[in-house]
């Protein structure tokens, strides 16, 4: 008989990425385990690459929140919440631990409620919502504490055993058999005191070029395609690629030698399809959000500022991975 499980996990994208060894724990342990998954609309394509993931329900609170009472956000979400409870879940499992998730999302679900107690909840007040409450310690790597989350949840133990995405293969298997020899530089972050200078990045460029390999830059928004342009700027190696989708992006990381990334959400998209990175890291600290998986390095500012990396004692860790 199939177990059918709610997972609400809704962003951001690394959150979401975190939530999938979980999934991957839980079906090697449970026959004919299925989940639906709650999860903001920009990132609705993450759990459909899991294979135990049978629905994917996309939500807009993001958006929602900027005009909530308008015709047409109502209508929006009287769509979701029918969708929503169209089915008795065995579980549903907040994964998110805030407010707006439970309040929003998780009461609203049929089944039995599990969530993160007051203790541990990023936001004490979400626990108000859960039927089942859970202990997680804080000072554990994120994707350790849903993996505990779920193994809680629904009564199973972990092994020590790292966790496994899961997602590589869906990827690789699409990879082009020309062997393209490239890397990956991940520019771009939402917080200007995550960014790495330009003149940085210029000077690794440089010092990889002598290897032989091209160099790929992706990017998302208008701010992010000028810096592409500018670090490309007199390098006949750099590639500018053209607004991917993020399976797109994916899969252009999964063909990569190895990357180069600031504190972003694809760094972490990067982990979890096992490629070779090095997250540098200035302000923000990776013990408990870094990069999770294999072949994952850490490259963290002393001074906690992004300026004071230098390009030369990047290239030094990443020669090894080239």
């Amino acid at each position: 008989m199939t177990k059918r499980i709610l997972i609400v996990k809704t962003s951001s994208m690394g959150d979401v990425l975190h939530t999938l060894p979980a999934l991957t724990d839980a079906a090697n342990h449970i026959p004919n385990i299925q989940f639906d998954w709650v999860v903001e609309e920009n990132f609705a394509q993450i759990p459909s690459w899991h294979f135990a993931v049978n629905k994917v329900i996309p939500v807009a609170i993001r958006r929602w929140r900027k005009s909530w009472f308008s015709k047409n956000i109502r209508q929006e979400r009287h769509v979701f919440y029918h969708q929503l409870q169209q089915n008795n879940y065995d579980i549903v499992i907040d994964a998110q631990g805030l407010i707006k998730s439970a309040f929003l999302v998780t009461r609203k679900a049929r089944g039995i409620k599990h969530g993160l107690d007051s203790k541990s909840a990023r936001e004490p007040i979400a626990s108000w919502f859960y039927d089942v409450k859970h202990r997680i310690p804080k000072d554990m790597h994120a994707v350790e504490r849903i993996r505990q989350l779920f193994s809680q949840s629904l009564g199973y133990k972990l092994n020590n055993e790292k966790g496994d995405y899961a997602i590589a293969k869906h990827f690789l298997s699409q990879l082009p058999v020309d062997n393209q020899k490239y890397l990956v530089f991940l520019h771009s972050t939402t917080r200007d005191d995550k960014h790495w200078t330009e003149d940085q990045w210029r000077s690794l460029i440089t010092l990889v070029s002598q290897n032989g390999y091209i160099i790929k830059l992706p990017w998302g928004n208008e701010s992010e395609y000028q810096r592409s342009i500018r670090l490309a700027k007199g390098f006949p190696n750099v590639e500018v690629l053209p607004k991917l989708t993020l399976a797109e992006v994916a899969n252009v990381l999964a063909g990569a030698k190895a990357v180069i990334s600031v504190d972003t959400g694809l760094s972490h998209l990067t982990a979890a399809l096992d490629r070779p990175n090095i997250t540098l890291y200035g302000p923000t600290d990776p013990k408990l959000i870094g990069g999770y998986g294999m072949n994952q390095c850490s490259y963290i500012s002393p001074e906690q500022k992004m300026s004071t990396i230098l390009a030369k004692d990047v290239y030094i860790k990443l020669k090894p991975l080239i």
